[in-house]
């Protein structure tokens, strides 16, 4: 099973060190991922995000507003 990732903000550097801790947690529990990088405003807002950077696997918002750690989203990805 192959997860679709996105991680939404403007591309600052807060949402590329989540998304760098994404792919290490990810890469660590050997799964599998489609990794999106979402910054149009409009698209973020869609998604019902209210504060960059965040996080969503499969189409769940599992964090924003925060950078969490690759070790804080392991036990938040899907077995």
């Amino acid at each position: 099973m192959t997860l679709k990732v996105e991680i939404l903000g403007t591309g600052c550097k807060k949402c590329q060190q989540l998304e760098a801790n994404a792919k290490e947690a990810i890469a660590h529990r050997n799964l599998e991922a489609d990794i999106a990088h979402i910054t149009d405003t409009m698209a973020i807002i869609q998604r019902g995000v209210m504060k960059t950077p965040a996080l969503i696997v499969d189409g769940k918002v599992l964090s924003q507003g925060k950078v969490l750690e690759a070790k804080d989203i392991e036990p938040l990805l899907p077995a």
